[in-house]
């Protein structure tokens, strides 16, 4: 642990010990630790060791991680890229996030094409917002172009596409369920 986390356990122990409405006599009395060195103990001018630790966390009900930081993990996001019937998915969350975010990069859509390929169901909920260019969606029997700036959520259990609407790419966020991760995304890494 470091002497920065050890830091954290006296704000940490008072803060708990407010949230309780108990002065420090009272967490003597529950405690049989002076109230001098509890407040020491708060101020970070005592060193915390489980002799204190074990017998103050008791009596304030909670447990030793309560009154422990744990270490923050790096937040940053191990981006990979996958590329599905020309359509590149850039993960923008964890594998093991519940919910699946991805940038989409649709290619360009030739012009005059409207036919639209078998659309897809699956399990989940969908929320879109496009960066740039234009977006067409079909779900059921609806045909919307979604421009930068707009957004979209729907049900993908019923039939749905997805594609540029334009001459040129579109980006678009997509979020959905892992049910949605794997329907879209069966292809194997595309190269970098």
């Amino acid at each position: 642990m470091s002497d920065h986390s050890l830091a954290l356990i006296g704000p940490r122990l008072k803060s708990w010990r407010e949230k309780r409405s108990m002065t420090l006599v009272d967490l003597s009395a529950l405690t049989d630790i002076s109230p001098s060195t509890l407040s020491r103990l708060e101020a970070g001018k005592r060193a915390p060791n489980l002799e204190l630790l074990v017998p103050i966390a008791r009596a304030l009900g909670i447990g030793l991680d309560d009154v422990v930081p744990r270490a923050v993990p790096d937040p940053r996001v191990s981006r990979t890229t996958r590329e599905v019937e020309g359509i590149r998915y850039e993960s923008l969350s964890p594998a093991s996030s519940p919910v699946q975010t991805f940038k989409v990069t649709f290619p360009a859509h030739p012009v005059g094409i409207t036919a639209v390929p078998q659309p897809k169901v699956h399990d989940g909920q969908e929320w879109l917002y496009v960066i740039s260019g234009r977006l067409r969606l079909v779900l059921g029997d609806q045909d919307v172009t979604l421009g930068p700036g707009e957004a979209a959520e729907f049900d993908t259990r019923v039939p749905h596409w997805l594609s540029s609407a334009g001459p040129g790419p579109t980006e678009v966020v997509s979020i959905f369920s892992k049910e949605g991760k794997r329907i879209h995304l069966r292809a194997r890494p595309a190269a970098s």
